[in-house]
């Protein structure tokens, strides 16, 4: 999933520079990408038979090394458009079905496990990312995707005996009081918290989409490849690092503390040319994207706000398409525009993030619901780290 999604972000020069695609164009495909990615979950979640289903996992990555395939086989940018929506919607379904299968199969195990494997997303991406590397000195974009392909099939083969999640057993029902009913009023902090995660939205895809061209305009061009290599490297650890840190700290502090630290990685190669700023972006930005998903989710489970995650995941979703439309007007004039477009988005989602701080009700009374085994809040740390992951 990790190759599927994000190989196109070091592709892009390439085929900028050999295919002939516009800059404009290049904002389209990673939008269209965007979309088929929504559609893909949003599938996933609405018929469930399909996450618990082996032969839509399998089907799904033979899909997806297609997809990757066929954008070597053309020159249309409106194939291109289908090819790069197929493979956001595949590799959506792909994650969901692994998601799934921690949820089950992890349930019992400590909660940094799913951390790790939601970390291949990363290894997708550093992979993916030194393929390119190495062939941007012996082939063309063609190559590269076909490159791509061939990883994605590789991986394929590690995947394909993955059992994804059994159909859940039925349990007596129990009553439960009216959502809403006796709970705390938490609109004013779950204002701030949807406010911020949009706008992060927006601004991390706008980075994760033209970071490496943007490196590339002022660094040599292996630098570029190499930033994100480094992206995917400091992703790996990152789930289970912030779910570390929330032993020690609250989430709205990590997550104001994980914006700023985003908001300097997004600027920095826009503002200082040369190979260590590229590099320090690269970690900087690496490790906090999957880190702040982890923890607005977190903190909107905590809050218990009527359909939280989903309502975050919207507008964190539309965020997205939405980033590289925005962002489009400026990239006639080069990437560092842009990429400070998404550092000013980030900063002031850290700024709604420090409005969350003030007066957070770290202690929540507790529900009018059927009591919980303890077994349960592991279970919801992994439904969270699921849907962090997803949406990065």
């Amino acid at each position: 999933m990790g190759v599927g999604r994000f190989v196109y972000t070091p592709i892009l020069p390439l085929m900028h520079a050999q295919a002939g695609l516009s800059t404009g164009g290049g904002a389209n495909l990673a939008t269209a990408n965007y979309v088929g990615y929504l559609v893909g979950a949003l599938a996933g979640t609405l018929v469930p038979r399909l996450v618990r289903s082996t032969a839509v996992l399998r089907g799904s990555l033979l899909a997806l090394v297609a997809t990757l395939a066929g954008m070597a086989l053309t020159h249309s940018t409106t194939v291109w458009l289908l090819l790069r929506l197929g493979a956001g919607a595949f590799s959506a379904m792909v994650f969901v079905i692994a998601a799934g299968s921690l949820l089950s199969h992890l349930r019992e195990h400590p909660a940094h496990l799913p951390g790790w494997a939601f970390g291949g997303v990363g290894a997708g991406i550093a992979l993916s990312g030194a393929l390119v590397l190495v062939l941007r000195t012996i082939g063309n974009w063609q190559a590269a995707w076909w490159a791509s392909a061939a990883l994605a099939a590789v991986l394929t083969v590690g995947a394909w005996g993955l059992r994804p999640e059994p159909a859940p057993r039925p349990v007596p029902s129990a009553p439960a009081a009216r959502a809403g009913a006796a709970g705390p009023r938490t609109h004013r902090w779950f204002g701030a918290l949807f406010a911020s995660y949009t706008l992060e939205g927006i601004g991390y895809i706008i980075a994760g989409t033209f970071l490496v061209a943007a490196i590339n305009q002022t660094s040599p061009g292996w630098i570029g490849s190499g930033a994100w290599v480094l992206v995917g490297l400091a992703a790996i650890p990152s789930a289970a690092l912030w779910a570390g840190l929330g032993r020690r700290w609250s989430r709205p502090d990590l997550l104001l503390a994980a914006l700023g630290v985003q908001a300097v990685g997004i600027a920095l190669p826009a503002l200082v040319g040369g190979v260590a700023p590229a590099l320090i972006s690269a970690v900087l930005f690496g490790s906090t994207f999957i880190g702040v998903s982890t923890l607005a989710l977190g903190a909107g489970t905590h809050l218990r706000f009527p359909r939280a995650v989903a309502l975050l995941t919207a507008g964190y979703s539309v965020g997205q398409i939405l980033g590289p439309l925005v962002a489009a007007p400026l990239l006639h004039h080069g990437y560092h525009r842009a990429l400070l477009l998404a550092a000013g988005i980030v900063l002031a989602a850290a700024l709604a993030a420090l409005a969350l701080r003030v007066r957070f009700p770290h202690v929540m009374p507790a529900p009018n619901a059927a009591p919980r085994t303890g077994s349960t809040s592991g279970h919801e740390r992994l439904v969270v780290e699921a849907q962090a992951a997803s949406e990065a």
